[in-house]
């Protein structure tokens, strides 16, 4: 996988990761992610800035590094612990709204994120960008059905929140012990089948013309609200 951008370089090489290559612009100016990039004596390829645009869809500041794809991990490498708490997210599009959406709860502690196998954005480059590197410390697990993951969580002692714009005003919800937090498609919302398997349904009360959030913007809200509780 080419991932690219200086914040999420950093975290890759802080974090020991494996870079099989290193693709550079010539006029490259980061002293700490060049020394690192010596020190591992990993391949590197000079490029013009019309080559790397080539390469990236997108702002690569001047560096791009191929990386072996993402390793999601299983549950229960983040579901055992007494407070965990866990955002679900329900057949997300997005990979802009993926990455935003890892960076947010790396920020409130979240201790892991689930997503569907199918018909939902996976880990890719744009969510690898957009995360600005938090992907590098947050745990991912992929599940082939998400109802049925819930109910296992639920009976694993995990009370489940959904988020909709018909239910609880988020602030009036006990978010202590194990949480899971589900956050619904753009556009979509919550299936129909994993709405009915939440315990309690939240929402964001509006004041504005606007009556939705952007996914983003609602996992923020509803993430560091269920934080302020974690230990």
């Amino acid at each position: 996988m080419l991932v690219y951008g200086k914040n999420v370089v950093v975290e890759i090489l802080k974090n020991k990761t494996l870079i099989h290559k290193v693709y550079l612009f010539n006029n490259f100016s980061d002293d700490y992610i060049v020394s690192e990039i010596q020190k591992r004596k990993i391949e590197t390829i000079i490029m013009d800035k019309l080559q790397l645009d080539h390469l990236a869809n997108g702002n690569h500041q001047g560096i791009i590094v191929s990386i072996p794809d993402y390793e999601y991990f299983e549950l229960d490498d983040f579901i055992n612990a007494d407070d965990a708490l866990v955002v679900i997210l329900d057949h997300l599009e997005d990979p802009h709204n993926f990455g935003a959406i890892i960076r947010t709860c790396e920020a409130a502690g979240v201790n892991g994120i689930i997503i569907p196998k199918d018909r939902s954005v996976d880990v890719n480059s744009t969510v690898m960008k957009v995360s600005a590197g938090a992907l590098e410390n947050m745990k991912i697990a992929i599940v082939t059905n998400l109802t049925s993951t819930i109910k296992d969580l639920q009976k694993k002692g995990f009370w489940v929140v959904g988020t909709d714009m018909e239910g609880t005003n988020y602030t009036e919800i006990d978010y202590k012990g194990k949480t899971v937090i589900v956050i619904g498609s753009e556009g979509e919302g919550m299936s129909r089948l994993v709405k009915e398997s939440c315990d309690f349904i939240a929402k964001i009360p509006m004041r504005g013309k606007i009556n939705s959030l952007n996914a983003s913007v609602a996992t923020g809200i509803i993430v560091f609200e269920a934080a302020k509780l974690r230990k």
